[in-house]
């Protein structure tokens, strides 16, 4: 081969690379004349459980506590969730709801039972947190309640007396309780659950035994006309399709709103070694975000289930607990679930909200576990002090989403990421018209060594868009923290993007999240 014909020869190569680059330019196209379901406010629902400090000492401190608080709640974190949007809390557990006896924990709180947590630490459980002081949480708050009934240890009496409690006008014995001890208008149940976990911490049960139970409690749970809350169903987790279609065949005929499901992303996906929060490596960097995007099929099941029992969607599909899990961190108490908050966790979010958004029709609520100082928790506290991790940063970011109109959009040549044998898609993206009129996207780039660009096309809009206004969160480590009286490290940062040769071309960070409203 003659040097003439060599270089030719490298010249069409690297044309035909050049091409082969050009025609993979990631384009997302939004559908915006193709609005699909409401992305309900409450999938940005939060979860308080009677375990470690998420409860004790996370939010409340008690009245005569030095602690800054109203009525026992503390100021700075109640505000720090107010800035949040909360929507709805999910109290008081979980597994904790299934020991939880509701008669304990009213009147003075000096006389209430001090109980053991059997569940979560073997602590002392001193009921100083009951029914009355929830409801004062989530009205400082501005939240909707979640009551989570006992059917574990419970009965179906115990049920219909603290829902005629908490619900009921009248002059019943239960309704004069209820003012004696302090509060004359009837508690807003906005939604209830009869048991949780029932196929594990809720009572090790079968569907078909659950559900005639359920339908036992159900028959009794009554609440005044107007006032009668949401009931939900306690369903299965991760792939599982067994008990939404128990419950979605059995439950025909009684109060039922809605399936409970559960899934939580461990990086190793083993419950006894699930890896570390900080200090891992790539290897455990993909295989939690890869895991974390299963959800996606496991929520397609479960809805190709409903839809079968019920076409016209009446029944929510709730994913009420969420979120990551790893190895709790050294020195802590084990069965307080302590665990440190990253800018991974950041990215997690990000990528169930993403999913959530897209089965939009069924996911009507879901809640991450925990709010304050449990597992992936949006505030971590010691003492009179806080932080506000990476995960409550993303869910900030996300609150234009709240209560918008989804829209479909085409995300193609989506690069891979891959790390061995582990691989994942680059680019993850939700699209949406705000109540605000605007149009919203949120954008994850979970590769945490390069940028990633994308085209933007936007169908049916009318008007051309010129720019993208927002924020983008990132670090320079994949295990970036925000820790208790530092400088944060992980907050979100003003992006923009404008017009690239007449089109719209946004920059993605490597390890980011990005949430930005169009603009003409």
């Amino acid at each position: 081969m003659n040097r003439t014909h060599a270089m030719s020869l490298l010249t069409l190569v690297a044309s035909l690379l050049m091409g082969s680059a050009a025609e993979a330019q990631v384009k997302l196209t939004v559908l915006a004349d193709q609005p699909g379901a409401v992305i309900h406010r409450n999938v940005y629902g939060q979860f308080a459980e009677h375990l470690g400090t998420g409860i004790y000492e996370g939010l409340w401190v008690g009245p005569e506590s030095r602690v800054p608080n109203l009525r026992g709640w503390r100021i700075d974190v109640v505000k720090a969730l107010k800035n949040l949007k909360v929507p709805l809390v999910r109290w008081p557990g979980g597994c904790f709801a299934d020991e939880y006896h509701w008669r304990e924990g009213i009147g003075p709180r000096q006389q209430r039972p001090v109980k053991v947590n059997t569940t979560w630490g073997g602590v002392a459980e001193t009921n100083a947190v009951g029914t009355h002081e929830f409801f004062d949480l989530v009205e400082q708050v501005g939240a909707e309640a979640y009551v989570n009934g006992n059917l574990g240890t419970g009965s179906a009496q115990e049920t219909a007396e603290w829902l005629e409690y908490m619900t009921a006008e009248g002059q019943s014995t239960l309704a004069e309780l209820r003012r004696k001890n302090g509060r004359d208008k009837p508690f807003r149940v906005h939604y209830f659950a009869i048991g949780n976990e029932a196929w594990g911490c809720g009572g090790h049960m079968r569907p078909e035994y659950y559900v005639d139970l359920y339908r036992q409690f159900a028959t009794f749970a009554k609440a005044p006309r107007g006032s009668r809350p949401v009931f939900i169903a306690s369903g299965g987790h991760d792939e599982r399709t067994d008990w939404t279609e128990a419950l979605a065949k059995g439950l025909k005929g009684v109060p039922f709103g809605a399936i409970s499901h559960h899934g939580y992303t461990l990086p190793t996906g083993k419950w006894d070694k699930k890896g570390s929060a900080v200090g891992f490596g790539e290897d455990q960097w993909i295989s939690t975000l890869a895991h974390t995007l299963k959800i996606d099929d496991y929520i397609a099941r479960n809805k190709a289930v409903l839809d079968q029992h019920d076409p016209k969607k009446q029944i929510g599909f709730f994913f009420d607990e969420w979120g990551s899990w790893y190895d709790p961190e050294p020195g802590t108490d084990p069965g307080f679930l302590v665990q440190r908050n990253t800018l991974r966790d950041a990215l997690l979010a990000a990528l169930h909200f993403n999913v959530f958004h897209a089965h939009a029709d069924r996911v009507r609520m879901s809640n991450v576990a925990q709010m304050v100082n449990v597992l992936q928790a949006m505030i971590v506290t010691s003492k009179d002090k806080l932080a506000l991790t990476p995960t409550y940063h993303a869910f900030e970011m996300y609150t234009p989403f709240q209560d918008a109109t989804s829209l479909g959009l085409r995300l193609e040549n989506n690069p891979a990421y891959s790390v061995g044998a582990v691989s994942m898609p680059s680019l993850s993206a939700t699209a949406a018209r705000g109540k605000d009129g605007r149009l919203w996207l949120g954008l994850v780039n979970s590769d945490p060594n390069k940028p990633q660009e994308l085209l933007l096309d936007l169908a049916g809009a009318g008007a051309a868009v010129t720019s993208a206004k927002g924020r983008v969160l990132t670090a320079a480590a994949m295990d970036a923290e925000n820790r208790i009286g530092e400088t944060e490290q992980v907050r979100p940062q003003p992006y923009e993007a404008g017009l690239v040769n007449g089109k719209l071309l946004l920059k993605l960070p490597a390890k980011s999240v990005v949430v930005v409203a169009l603009t003409r």
